[in-house]
């Protein structure tokens, strides 16, 4: 089934970006279901892509290829073995038995998120598209990495912009645990697949918890929305000199427990808070409490740029927050998940956060996500995680 676009509106496919929106397109067959996959052409019926089709999503269309090759099986076992070599070259296995497999656009299947926790890859389906190829990609899945437990967490809140009702469960396999424990720089952290936030862990910041265990020596280290203690775990077992974990969720915080108690990390220096993040900044500051470390990792304030406004603002105020709790000399380890958040506007948010809470600050390194989470050169907006670390000066 063909799709023509609107005169002028085939730049970004030339430019290939892999998105094109609803504005862009002229005409499509009513009959064309979700999911299948269509041809893309130029308003003067050039070809330009093969993508698949979401009747609802804003974004109408999400490309497979730009070539005019088939789309089947082979295609996706092509795309699923490079994904795997990639990461074989990259040696992530060397670090830890958790990673990302398959990053989406970024590795060629919009939609797509293959997470592997040791012997269990998690997937996510996010789009007509993947949920279109989702058996098939399921099999290819089994037969290339040779694992055979496959757990679904297609649950994630943007399905919803797709038509599509959230989906977990057991996707191949029977009878595996879905409490696990993987280990990441020598360090052991419990998983719960089933519950957990995205696919149970945050995998993208495997590489910044390890900075914090880097520079947490002797420092009194705060980590806020700590979720299961990954950057508390790795501060502790680097010598922090106390570690204050504070999350509103009474689970996470349980499991983080579970996660001091297998790593052996002195629990004297270490203690739990539940509550919100906002309130409990601003009772420190009025109780002049003050921190040699401290860590924001909050939720995704702007999942688009339409919540930038409105995120600002939350960023902003930790951020200030956070300024005025950290001593003479200390760090501040930053991070937005946003995507409608770029690295140049989350720079000037923490930038305003500091000057209006009176302070000299300045950035010692940018962070992203990690290696396993690449980003396309002609898809940007794969990059979502953005960190600074900043010294008060």
């Amino acid at each position: 089934m063909p799709i023509t676009l609107n005169p002028n509106r085939e730049k970004s496919l030339l430019r290939r970006h892999p998105w094109v929106f609803a504005s862009a397109i002229k005409s499509v067959d009513q009959e064309t279901a979700s999911g299948s996959t269509v041809d893309l052409l130029s308003s003067e019926g050039q070809f330009l892509a093969r993508a698949s089709y979401s009747p609802i999503s804003q974004i109408r269309a999400r490309v497979w290829t730009f070539n005019d090759e088939p789309v089947d099986r082979e295609f996706f076992r092509r795309k699923i073995k490079s994904a795997i070599e990639v990461r074989q070259r990259l040696k992530v296995e060397g670090q830890t038995n958790a990673y990302r497999l398959i990053h989406a656009e970024s590795d060629g299947i919009p939609g797509l998120i293959v997470d592997r926790y040791d012997d269990v890859l998690v997937l996510q389906s996010l789009t007509a598209g993947s949920e279109f190829w989702k058996e098939t990609i399921a099999d290819i899945l089994v037969e290339e990495t040779g694992i055979q437990n496959i757990y679904e967490r297609s649950d994630a809140d943007v399905r919803e912009l797709e038509g599509l009702k959230p989906v977990t469960g057991v996707l191949r396999g029977a009878n595996y645990d879905l409490r696990i424990t993987i280990y990441e720089h020598d360090l052991k952290f419990r998983v719960d697949l089933e519950h957990g936030h995205k696919t149970g862990f945050y995998l993208d910041q495997r590489h910044n918890r390890h900075r914090v265990g880097e520079f947490a020596k002797d420092r009194d280290v705060l980590n806020c929305f700590c979720y299961t203690g990954g950057f508390s775990i790795h501060a502790l077992a680097n010598g922090a000199k106390s570690v204050l974990s504070v999350d509103s969720s009474a689970d996470a915080l349980a499991l983080l427990e579970e996660n001091i108690a297998i790593n052996r990390v002195p629990a004297d220096r270490h203690t739990s808070l539940e509550g919100d993040v906002f309130q409990l900044l601003r009772k420190f500051r009025d109780a002049n409490r003050s921190f040699d470390m401290i860590i924001l990792d909050p939720p995704k304030f702007a999942p688009t740029a339409a919540h930038a406004e409105k995120a600002s603002r939350a960023y902003k105020d930790i951020n200030l927050l956070a300024f005025k709790l950290l001593r003479h000399g200390g760090m501040l380890f930053t991070y937005s998940c946003s995507g409608g958040i770029d690295a140049a506007l989350f720079q000037k948010i923490v930038a305003s956060a500091a000057l209006d809470a009176g302070v000299d600050a300045t950035i010692i390194e940018h962070l992203s996500q990690g290696s396993d989470h690449p980003v396309s050169l002609h898809f940007p907006e794969g990059a979502y995680l953005k960190g600074l670390i900043c010294v008060k000066g």
